[in-house]
């Protein structure tokens, strides 16, 4: 373990920006040296941990435990890619993608065009055999649809649940055989069939040689992204090894729609300007009239009952239609599509849908991170992201583990 730590290492430890970090080093809080191999300026750990341990948060505190850095080169395959939000996660946490897969075209340019040394497997996984990876990756990663399975007998095996898209992810796992394999999905897959499809999942991950981690709906708000979503995190881990994993632990601070789009922790900079979806004059006179964090309910009752149409009358909450995003507040969770009715997500003050760019702020792509395709598809492609903060957590927790692994194994 290096004792020296880089500018952007040393602000993940402690949680604060790398601006907060430029600024004491010129009040002389906390100095940089030169690194003595690459002459970079960087700082030395310990005086980094004493110097800040007496007034850091608890928050702060629980930044150390999900930072982990790798003791080795840990290799991901990931399946199911999208835009990346998953992988660049993963790479922020220090690992490498190997292969990506991914059957949409665009998502797939998007990989090449951000990262032309990944390489990018475009098409239907069923048509790819990853047996070349055996015992060659680290972990296998996917975020496979939620399907129903045909159930076989009382027991779900691997053979029943041929054709479907957790099929092909178990198949991949089986034949890379990594030491960790990680599935995300949707909260909704807990009850889906009344938690049968989940169960099945088990099984069939069971059969192939893993045992499930007990599963974790995580709140991307508690790490680190200013929205509410949330995702459902499925961890196998092969049955020779006797380790326990741990998910990352929620930080306490909650960021929000000010922090994604303004200057200030989580981004250097004000959000770039970019092309944005926007709304037919009609919908502009209706919801000129919600107020920050309001919804249809904060109209005017003849409006409400014209706007509405039949469903006014028909009660539920639809909190999700005409609804003003505030500046305090986390965003709701972004959908495909910006402008949909049943799921409004209008800026706080001007009267339109985010932009392609504030889209991917608030699901904490980096800026330099561009989407392909048209306006649509590049929504789609961030709309159907893992958060990038998201994932490089997750990922911490897997370096975490993997650098235990290999630990344990020296030691035999």
């Amino acid at each position: 373990m290096s004792e020296y730590l880089s500018l952007s290492e040393a602000s993940e430890l402690i949680g604060k920006s790398k601006e907060t970090l430029r600024r004491w080093d010129r009040e002389g809080k906390l100095s940089a040296v030169r690194e003595p191999m690459s002459n970079y300026r960087v700082y030395k750990k310990t005086e980094v941990q004493t110097l800040f341990s007496d007034f850091l948060s608890q928050d702060t505190k629980k930044t150390v435990f999900n930072f982990a850095e790798p003791e080795n080169e840990y290799r991901v395959l990931e399946l199911f890619a999208g835009a990346g939000g998953l992988a660049v996660g993963m790479e922020k946490a220090g690992l490498k993608c190997v292969a990506l897969n991914e059957i949409d075209k665009w998502a797939c340019q998007t990989l090449r065009k951000n990262r032309p040394n990944w390489k990018v497997l475009e098409g239907d996984i069923k048509a790819f055999d990853f047996s070349e990876y055996h015992n060659k990756v680290d972990v296998v990663t996917g975020g496979f649809p939620c399907q129903a399975f045909s159930y076989a007998g009382k027991k779900l095996g691997l053979a029943d649940a041929r054709g479907t898209l957790f099929y092909e992810f178990a198949r991949v796992v089986k034949e890379a055989n990594p030491p960790i394999c990680i599935g995300e999905n949707v909260r909704g897959l807990l009850s889906h069939e009344n938690g049968k499809t989940l169960q099945g999942m088990i099984s069939i991950l069971d059969e192939i040689g893993y045992n499930v981690v007990p599963i974790q709906v995580l709140k991307a708000i508690n790490f680190k992204v200013p929205q509410k979503r949330e995702r459902l995190i499925l961890v196998g881990i092969r049955k020779d090894i006797d380790l326990k994993y741990e998910y990352p632990k929620p930080y306490k601070k909650i960021y929000n729609l000010k922090d994604a789009l303004k200057k200030g922790e989580l981004f250097e900079s004000n959000v770039p300007k970019s092309e944005g979806a926007k709304y037919p004059k009609s919908k502009i006179e209706v919801l000129d009239l919600v107020p920050q964090k309001g919804y249809w309910r904060d109209l005017p009752l003849d409006i409400q009952k014209q706007f509405m149409g039949g469903s006014f009358y028909l009660g539920g909450g639809k909190t999700g239609i005409a609804r003003r995003i505030g500046w305090d507040e986390p965003c709701l969770t972004l959908t495909c599509s910006p402008a949909q009715k049943q799921t409004e997500r209008c800026h706080p003050e001007e009267t339109r849908p985010f932009t392609v760019r504030e889209y991917a702020r608030i699901q904490t792509f980096p800026d330099d991170w561009n989407f392909e395709g048209s306006i649509a598809q590049q929504y789609k492609q961030i709309g159907n992201a893992v958060p990038v903060n998201l994932g490089r957590e997750v990922g911490y927790s897997i370096v975490n583990f993997l650098n235990k692994y290999y630990q344990s194994k020296e030691t035999k």
